[in-house]
């Protein structure tokens, strides 16, 4: 099984390429920089792995929700290179991603994922791990005031990831403690976990095309703006 990854959803840039089990990756940190690092990330893995694009089985992307230029660049590099060479898409969520990496590098099962989304408020989602050592998610993704967030099952003990625990630390532990015991805000979404996620959902035939791999951004109005109170 061959996939190529990618994520640009938050401020870290990454790119993965799985092929048979063994995945090669970039990973940068690089606001702003997104759109000139992604494609030059792709075709060094590319390259390192002596692989055409038209070999690969599936491409995969960060969804979102995140930053919505930077979801926007993820799905239209990825629809671009899908219909060069027609293969399928595997959408995956960024959250999804960063609850995968926690659950990973925290040794923890049950994890809250928060991306700050601006404007007072933030994306998230809770996830368990599976027997298979992937995440699930329990419920729904949803946008929030830090204050509203939900704990699906409030009687276990979670772990927060994810930059709204950076940004909202002190609303969030008001309101989720002592349910969320501790939290990692610098863990960021990556194409290696975006990957992984992506090889389970290849295996249960859930690829889409190219055209129906659309971004998710949880926030209807993407052009809304702060106001301020007078």
């Amino acid at each position: 099984m061959k996939i190529l990854a990618v994520d640009t959803a938050t401020e870290a840039c990454s790119a993965a390429l799985r092929i048979e089990g063994e995945t090669i990756s970039e990973f940068q940190l690089a606001p702003g920089a997104h759109t000139q690092l992604i494609l030059q990330m792709v075709e060094r893995l590319l390259q390192q792995a002596d692989i055409k694009i038209a070999a690969l089985d599936a491409l995969a992307f960060g969804r979102g929700p995140g930053s919505f230029t930077g979801v926007r660049i993820a799905t239209g590099i990825v629809q671009g290179l899908a219909f060069a060479s027609d293969l399928g898409v595997i959408p995956i969520s960024t959250l999804a991603a960063i609850a995968q990496r926690a659950s990973e590098e925290h040794a923890h099962k049950n994890v809250l994922a928060g991306i700050d989304a601006r404007m007072g408020e933030v994306y998230w989602g809770c996830y368990q791990q599976a027997d298979n050592g992937l995440v699930t998610l329990q419920g729904t993704e949803q946008v929030s005031r830090p204050e509203a967030l939900e704990i699906s099952d409030p009687q276990i003990d979670w772990l927060g990831a994810g930059s709204a625990w950076g940004s909202y630390a002190e609303p969030l532990q008001l309101k989720l403690k002592p349910q969320v015991s501790r939290y990692d805000a610098h863990c960021l979404p990556s194409a290696v976990h975006i990957v992984q996620l992506a090889q389970y959902q290849y295996q249960q035939g859930r690829c889409v095309e190219a055209a129906q791999a659309l971004p998710v951004y949880l926030r209807n109005d993407v052009a809304k703006k702060s106001t301020k109170k007078v």
